[in-house]
């Protein structure tokens, strides 16, 4: 059915043009658009431009970070100087918004250089199973990539030696070049392997590539073939390389259980050949993960099993008695390591007063820290972030309102209300539609039952929801592919089991709102990056979100406050909570304004984390 044009609200404050914008149109091809406001909808071979018309030319030559800041609760100029050019989506569009061309020049992903150096440069490898963005699974590709980008930028060395996943694609690694070929050891024999270099987001990267099995599959995990001896493979090649090739870094710094044994391999066999200078350290990213082990996987990596099996070395202390006991690479990389991390000051004291591990972790507590992670503030920045339809920063948050906007229509969202485009050219701030948003592996950790309900008590509060997040258990899947068939077609709830890094980006800067319910979180990442967008935050108290999120009504810490808190783990304890953020989003407006800005402005950098692992590996290196 056509529209007529002349009752059309965004004709009537837009100026739509026939030209192409910047963006790669769904189906390649430029052509003058077509747009029904009743459907929402683009002619099936549309380019749809919007300008902002009326804006001046003052406001349109204004830096993101010198624009004036909007009044609270005051009606926001859609005239963005950031993006003035948006393709409004459809979900009926043959390519999903988030899977369109995207441009690579808008964002810099080399070093920053104008950070101020250290003093006393280090050489750190990084040894680990997973690097964002070319193998991410969860926070700890996003920590190790971050991590190593913040200590180059202060003029340290910085390495990371990753398996050459057979899903790694290629096209994200840039001068890869392979540099040596050599043989590494595996079950009494000697395997060929390659090692490539290659630069990804800066960072200097080296493929370990065995000629076996190991690493071939579609995915990072889950591959045909024993990840136990493939990680413990791994390990061994890594350190096999540094002895070949004479590299003899200051720290070697593992990450979880994947590359817990190589202290063992360290300290019990390359120590005692050629590599004495480096010193190794631990991060435990998720003491859930511990890395069972056999003695004869150890004997296959060229260490004798028997060896490590007591409870002051490398055996799970729930399996003493049993026949046959196990062994933990987590555990014998607490005890092995020079240097223990973990990724919050909460989530240590959590560690020491609970779990299987804590008695261990008690008896090497003087090597034990907790530093809070940090979050890429280059890569995770809405005033230069190319997956967006808008930009904007804490001085000027219109761009998050037509990103906010631009979700809601490429999803089907419900638009009345908080999204009415105006015929003066403003967006009606009058009636508030919060829209809450949770990204996630969908695991028990991360608080299921409250995810579920979450969902459910959102719609009651005439608010919106977006789950973005894939299951690995087939049964959970099974519930999340039920809710998503019930709610999906519907006016505000959407369930998107996939995973998105482009679409991750988009949903942080249309939500209001960021939800992270965790039953227990070492640190979290998706507080830091929703804060960084504009998202207020909805947090359980536990470990790093303990660390990070300060409640709004704590009258005794107002400096801090930053978002909503709650201890339970019932669904009475996570309403209160989104009531209470509801009530403030509508009914003080000004405040909430005020709260938007202040998150975005926290830094949560990695600069800012960074020294204090410096500090660390400085006070173990050998000088």
């Amino acid at each position: 059915m056509e529209c007529a044009t002349g009752s059309n609200l965004w004709l009537s404050s837009f100026c739509i043009s026939s030209s192409s914008s910047r963006r790669a149109p769904l189906n390649g091809n430029a052509c003058s658009a077509s747009f029904c406001p009743k459907t929402h909808k683009l002619s099936p071979s549309s380019s749809l431009r919007v300008e902002a018309v009326g804006s001046t030319p003052t406001a349109a030559n204004l830096s993101p970070d010198s624009n004036p800041v909007a009044r609270p609760g005051s009606k926001v100029s859609v005239a963005n100087p950031v993006s003035k050019s948006i393709e409004w989506p459809s979900p009926v569009d043959a390519t999903p918004f988030w899977k369109r061309e995207f441009p690579s020049s808008d964002v810099n992903f080399e070093v920053p250089s104008n950070t101020e150096k250290d003093p006393d440069s280090l050489h750190i490898i990084h040894v680990t199973a997973e690097m964002a963005p070319i193998a991410k699974v969860g926070g700890l590709g996003d920590v190790v990539t971050g991590l190593a980008r913040a200590c180059l930028s202060r003029g340290h060395t910085v390495d990371i030696m990753l398996p050459f996943y057979e899903c790694i694609q290629k096209e994200q690694i840039s001068e890869l070049t392979l540099i040596t070929s050599y043989g590494s050891f595996h079950d009494g024999n000697w395997v060929p392997t390659n090692a490539y270099r290659g630069t990804v987001s800066g960072i200097p990267v080296i493929f370990i590539e065995p000629s076996n099995h190991f690493f071939k599959g579609q995915s990072v995990y889950g591959g045909s073939y024993d990840e136990t001896e493939a990680y413990l493979f791994f390990s061994r090649a890594c350190l096999e390389w540094m002895q070949v090739t004479l590299v003899q870094p200051d720290i070697i710094h593992v990450h979880e259980w994947q590359t817990g044994g190589l202290p063992l391999l360290y300290w019990d066999m390359y120590h005692n050949l050629s590599l004495k200078k480096p010193r190794i350290t631990l991060t435990i990213h998720n003491m859930e993960h511990y890395g069972e082990c056999r003695q004869e996987q150890l004997d296959k990596c060229g260490l004798d099993g028997s060896i490590y099996a007591t409870e002051e070395k490398a055996v799970d202390d729930r399996t003493v008695g049993h026949n046959p006991e196990r062994l933990s690479l987590l555990k014998g990389g607490i005890v092995y390591s020079n240097s223990i991390l973990t990724v919050s000051p909460t989530y240590l004291k959590e560690t020491l007063c609970s779990g299987w591990l804590a008695s261990t972790l008690l008896r090497h507590r003087d090597k034990y820290v907790g530093i809070l992670n940090g979050i890429d503030t280059d890569m995770w920045n809405p005033a230069t972030d190319i997956f967006l339809p808008a930009k904007f920063n804490a001085k000027d948050l219109e761009g998050k309102k037509l990103c906010k906007y631009y979700v809601q229509k490429g999803l089907g969202l419900d638009l009345k209300g908080d999204s009415i485009i105006k015929g003066d050219n403003t967006i009606d701030a009058s009636v508030k539609v919060p829209l809450v948003v949770c990204i996630t592996r969908l695991v028990a950790q991360k608080g299921l039952h409250l995810i579920t309900h979450a969902i459910k008590r959102v719609e009651e509060l005439g608010g919106q929801m977006i789950v973005l997040g894939k299951a690995p258990d087939r049964r959970v899947e099974s519930e999340f592919k039920y809710l998503a068939d019930l709610h999906n077609q519907g006016p505000s709830v959407r369930i998107l089991l996939i995973y998105s890094e482009e679409l991750s980006h988009m949903l942080y800067a249309a939500a209001d709102m960021v939800l992270v319910p965790s039953m227990y979180e070492p640190c979290g990442l998706a507080q830091m990056i929703g804060m960084r967008y504009g998202a207020v935050p909805i947090v359980r108290k536990t470990g790093g979100l303990a660390d990070t999120v300060f409640d709004m009504d704590n009258q005794s810490n107002r400096e801090m406050a930053n978002g909503f808190v709650f201890e339970g783990i019932d669904e009475g304890s996570l309403n209160w909570a989104l009531d209470r953020a509801f009530s403030y989003y509508r009914e003080n407006p000004s405040v909430w304004a005020g709260t938007v800005r202040k998150v975005m402005e926290i830094d949560n950098s990695w600069n800012n984390t960074a020294g204090k692992y410096i500090d660390v590996y400085n006070s173990v290196r050998v000088r």
